[in-house]
């Protein structure tokens, strides 16, 4: 009798336990991963290749690699070539024999992952860290044997423009004496800060490329940006490459603790997956005879502390354990070609400073870009991702703090979870009498009302929040989440192991031919993100001595795509006027870009970091008591008189109170 393995797909996140011999193909059309496979698992067409991660997976409680899958086959030796990287394989022949991790390479998915990291319009003084002088030169003769070439540089920026003391990079020295010749005496310098030469060019260079980068946990995203006019030209993003190597930061943690390579693998593969993102947002820039990467003269990044610490080659174990202490959290500024990434070689990447060992450069990211410490008001913002960080206060103070929130708003966690992409449920309605739902698919115009089939695959963050909020409208779940089962109706129902669920999408109407559902287990898995948050916010607001809010700004682009009055009906942040509850986008990936745009907003980062007052909710005395209570849908003791109000404006049946 055959066994069965664990098999976990990254970046979809979706894994199940697979009967030995089925191949990973077989496996992956089982769990619903978009795998491309055009000739349908015959082996001619090349195109299902994926990669086996190798070692031990703490969080996952698994041991991957190659040997827990059959030999390679003929046929793959065939397709795999050694430009497609380690470790890589044809799903539909390789066949499972143990637990096994597997990473879907963007070419191989039929379904692209929808990263929502859009810009916003932004006003912001133009003032960057880099910027291009033309200087024009006189011929030196056998008169004229006093100066060098950098020297005649420097005397023309300092007569011409008033900078005083210009330093070079070594790498742009080596060449100047020929680009100067080339461009017969006329070149365009751009200079670092007002002090050091980090480019040089012939003729006169108007266009000025630089980037802003936003390295988060799941997903990056990179803006390309017009230096001379603060617009965004170009915006791409793809999910973080480390993916694999575990889906929060903890275990992104764990694995360098626990691999003896594993810190300089998840660097290296980082590191690769920017280059790639920079290569394919420059890939129409063509400036003067340089293409692509090295265009860019000026790159800002911001990312959470680990990501930091990974991406700079430091250490994170210290910051995954008490008294978690970076080991840096100033800024720093780094020659692209000292950390491996393909812009101009001389520039620098400028690190935005991080607040603490758990609230990083994203969150200084969102602080800089909403300035609560310039608001009359009091004003809650919440960055919603696979971790949250949160900012209330004003002008007189702001606390900060981060929430583990874990990887459920993602998808994880969640029985029929997975990222945004086509055939994720995102929008959910339910009927209170009838307790039938009304939904909406990625890739679908229309909400779905059982009239044709919709090839659902699972549930992306915001339809996970929808539902269950739905659910505790439509009295199918209480306000502890517990199911109500005596209700008639039968999408309310008992699993194979005598498990309360509910049944979202029949199996005729999905693409993974099995009813889509809702378990107990995903809504303990809400409550314990949304009270983590809720929790954060309330011991926050005590610091503060405050007992209501004035403003909710929900950051992040998974904040951007859930509905605010479910939010605040699910109880993921304190009562607020609804009309007061918006989204701003990525904030962070707008900070990034004003420190790129800005050379002040630097300055500022830097003294805001500093002057918030981080909280550290883990360690306070308050703590679990705030987040048991606010477990329940949308709180256990606190007055929703605002949520109350709009609930009985829509005629919703539960109760909370006023």
């Amino acid at each position: 009798m055959s066994g069965k393995y664990k098999v976990i797909f990254q970046p979809s996140g979706r894994r199940g336990e697979i009967e030995e011999d089925k191949t990973l193909l077989e496996a992956a059309q089982m769990l619903g991963v978009d795998l491309e496979s055009i000739c349908g698992g015959k082996g001619t067409c090349g195109k299902c290749k994926v990669r086996i991660e190798e070692g031990y997976f703490e969080k996952d409680a698994m041991e991957s690699g190659m040997s827990h899958l059959t030999p390679m086959s003929d046929v793959e030796r065939k397709f795999i070539k050694a430009g497609d990287g380690p470790q890589m394989r044809l799903a539909c022949s390789a066949t499972v024999q143990g637990d096994v991790k597997v990473f879907v390479p963007e070419k191989s998915r039929a379904g692209k992952q929808i990263v929502r990291k859009a810009a916003r319009d932004i006003i912001i003084a133009l003032d960057p860290a880099v910027k291009r002088y033309y200087i024009e030169l006189q011929a030196p003769g056998l008169h004229d044997l006093s100066r060098g070439d950098f020297e005649r540089i420097g005397n023309a920026l300092r007569e011409q423009y008033g900078l005083d003391d210009i330093d070079i990079d070594y790498v742009i020295l080596r060449d100047i004496q020929n680009i100067l010749r080339k461009g017969e005496w006329k070149v365009t310098v751009s200079v670092w800060m007002d002090r050091e030469i980090i480019k040089v060019e012939p003729g006169f260079v108007e266009s000025s490329y630089g980037i802003a980068i936003d390295v988060g946990t799941t997903t990056v995203a990179a803006y390309l940006c017009d230096m001379n006019t603060g617009k965004v030209l170009n915006t791409e993003s793809m999910m973080n490459p480390q993916v694999p190597y575990g889906e929060d930061v903890m275990s992104r943690i764990t694995y360098a603790m626990t691999n003896d390579s594993g810190l300089e693998t998840m660097r290296k593969t980082l590191i690769e997956g920017l280059n790639e993102l920079i290569a394919k947002v420059t890939s129409e820039i063509r400036l003067n005879g340089t293409k692509g990467g090295h265009t860019i003269i000026d790159m800002t990044v911001v990312f959470n502390t680990a990501m930091h610490h990974i991406f700079l080659g430091f250490n994170p174990e210290y910051i995954g354990r008490s008294p978690f202490i970076p080991a840096l959290q100033e800024p720093i500024d780094i020659k692209a070609r000292d950390m491996g990434i393909d812009i101009n070689p001389a520039s620098y990447i400028h690190v935005l400073p991080i607040e603490a060992g758990f609230v990083g450069a994203d969150n200084v990211g969102v602080l800089i870009a909403e300035e609560p410490y310039n608001a009359d008001d009091m004003v809650l913002i919440i960055d919603i991702g696979t971790n949250g960080e949160l900012l209330l206060g004003n002008k007189d103070a702001v606390y900060s703090t981060s929430c583990a929130t874990g990887p459920a708003f993602e998808g994880a966690q969640i029985k029929f979870g997975m990222r945004a992409a086509p055939g994720a449920i995102e929008k959910v309605r339910i009927d209170p009498g009838t307790k039938d739902p009304e939904y909406m698919v990625i890739g679908k115009a229309d909400w779905h009302t059982h009239i044709e089939k919709i090839d659902a695959k699972g549930l992306c963050g915001s339809g996970i929040i929808d539902v269950i909020t739905e659910m505790f409208k439509a009295g199918i779940i209480d306000k502890s989440g517990k199911f109500v089962m005596d209700l008639d109706t039968p999408r309310v129902r008992r699993d194979a192991e005598g498990k309360p669920e509910y049944v979202l999408a029949w199996s005729d109407e999905t693409s993974i031919g099995t009813d889509i559902t809702v378990t107990q287990g995903d809504v303990r898995a809400l409550q314990l993100a949304k009270g983590a948050l809720y929790a954060g916010a309330k011991l926050m607001m005590k610091k503060l001595g405050i007992e209501k809010l004035d403003r909710v700004v929900l950051a992040g682009a998974f904040g951007s795509h859930i509905d605010t009055e479910a939010a605040m009906t699910l109880g993921m942040f304190p009562d607020c006027n609804i009309e007061k509850v918006y989204a701003v986008g990525n904030a962070a990936g707008d900070g990034a870009r004003m420190a790129l745009l800005n050379r002040g907003k630097r300055i500022e980062a830097r003294e805001k970091a500093r002057w918030v007052n981080f909280v550290e909710i883990a360690v306070e005395p308050e703590f679990e008591k705030e987040f048991m209570m606010a477990m329940h849908i949308p709180h256990m003791k606190d007055r929703f008189p605002n949520l109350k109000a709009l609930l009985e404006k829509n005629n919703v049946p539960v109760k909370v109170k006023g």
